[in-house]
């Protein structure tokens, strides 16, 4: 894992500081490229996001890598989606109407209930299923108005619990996406990252 490089997708909407800084403690070497031939290439690739669902597909479409990353995830190549990163892989999302995802996961993001404050900020509990290689059991930092309410198929999910049940994490091979910042998640969520990093790659559309 030491000096092992990590593609960065710059989109205009990232937390790019803190991920450089969570990678840089592990040793990794990240480095940041809106490149599509190099998004499609590299060996690890990292998608962070903040904001909007909308204004992150437009980045991803106007800076031509909506295509090149969506290839990428389906070839089950290694690649780390945080936050609204996890939230693009979707169908589309109750945010923004009439705003297509990457469509690599057919399901709606929707808008956490009445019930609860929104959006939910601070730590929250990981309770992953049966059969995960990379999610464990801890607690990760949230910072979400929006959530993945039902799981999607041929995934292995992690899930917790604010108003109602929620998907917080999945994993299918050497992709890994999650709601919350492992980086901003302690030791806990450098570890997550570090076996996400460390992997051997799998066949895409494997399963874990």
């Amino acid at each position: 894992m030491q000096g092992k490089e990590v593609l960065v997708i710059r989109t205009g909407i990232a937390n790019l500081a803190s991920v450089f800084a969570g990678l840089t403690r592990m040793g990794a070497k990240p480095f940041i490229s809106e490149n599509p031939d190099e998004i499609l290439r590299a060996e690890s690739v990292m998608l962070p996001g903040v904001g909007s669902f909308a204004a992150g597909m437009q980045q991803l479409r106007n800076k031509g890598i909506a295509e090149p990353l969506k290839k990428r995830i389906l070839d089950g190549k290694p690649t780390l989606a945080i936050c609204l990163g996890l939230q693009l892989l979707c169908k589309k999302s109750e945010e923004s109407p009439g705003v297509p995802g990457l469509g690599i996961i057919d399901q709606t993001v929707l808008r956490f209930p009445d019930s609860v404050r929104v959006p939910q900020l601070g730590w929250n509990r990981i309770e992953p299923e049966a059969g995960c290689r990379l999610l464990q059991m801890g607690y990760a930092y949230f910072a979400n108005s929006f959530r993945l309410l039902e799981p999607p198929q041929d995934w292995r999910i992690a899930y917790s619990e604010y108003g109602g049940r929620f998907v917080s994490a999945l994993e299918q091979g050497s992709v890994l996406a999650c709601q919350f910042h492992p980086e901003l998640s302690g030791e806990w969520g450098l570890d997550l990252m570090k076996r996400w990093l460390s992997q051997a790659p799998l066949n895409g559309g494997e399963a874990c």
